[in-house]
């Protein structure tokens, strides 16, 4: 196959990839470490093998931590597992139903919001903060996995256009 097109095809997976680290419909990161495979296994370059590597464990990282971190910055405001539940649906009707961009935050909020008022319909403060808690976590993964991606996407540019 032909160096540029597999270097075209990186770079296409690697930004989908980025793209997907706030769209939750894309495997983020999966996408950007099979661009990054793609690159050093499919072309002539002499990008370290160390680079895969360590990107291999921030993605492992990164995979443990979308679960860690929202979770615990749920709990931190005082969230319950009826909000962890209803974020989860949320986002998905968020997903599917609230159709403009960023829909599946507007669900999840609201998920997080209503599952939080189900435990204890006379707690709306408690249940606003566990939506904050809930947004704090999305920003902390997100802005770590956006990070992780552009660095991949920034390594392979390098290898490809110096």
């Amino acid at each position: 196959m032909d160096s540029v097109f597999i270097d075209i095809i990186a770079l296409v997976l690697l930004f989908v990839g980025m793209l997907g680290t706030f769209l939750p419909v894309l495997p983020g990161l999966l996408l950007s470490i099979c661009g990054l495979l793609i690159f050093k296994f499919g072309t002539e370059n002499n990008m370290p093998m160390l680079y895969v590597w360590i990107f291999v464990f921030l993605t492992l990282v990164s995979t443990v931590l979308n679960y860690v971190i929202p979770a615990k910055t749920n709990k931190k405001y005082g969230g319950t597992r009826y909000g962890s539940i209803g974020s989860f649906v949320g986002t998905l009707l968020g997903l599917f139903f609230i159709p403009i961009p960023l829909g599946f935050l507007i669900g999840m909020l609201l998920g997080v919001f209503v599952g939080e008022l189900l435990h204890d319909i006379n707690d709306r403060k408690k249940a606003f903060n566990s939506m904050k808690g809930a947004f704090i976590g999305f920003v902390y993964g997100t802005g770590f996995n956006l990070m992780v991606g552009l660095a991949m996407f920034l390594v392979v540019g390098y290898y490809i256009f110096f």
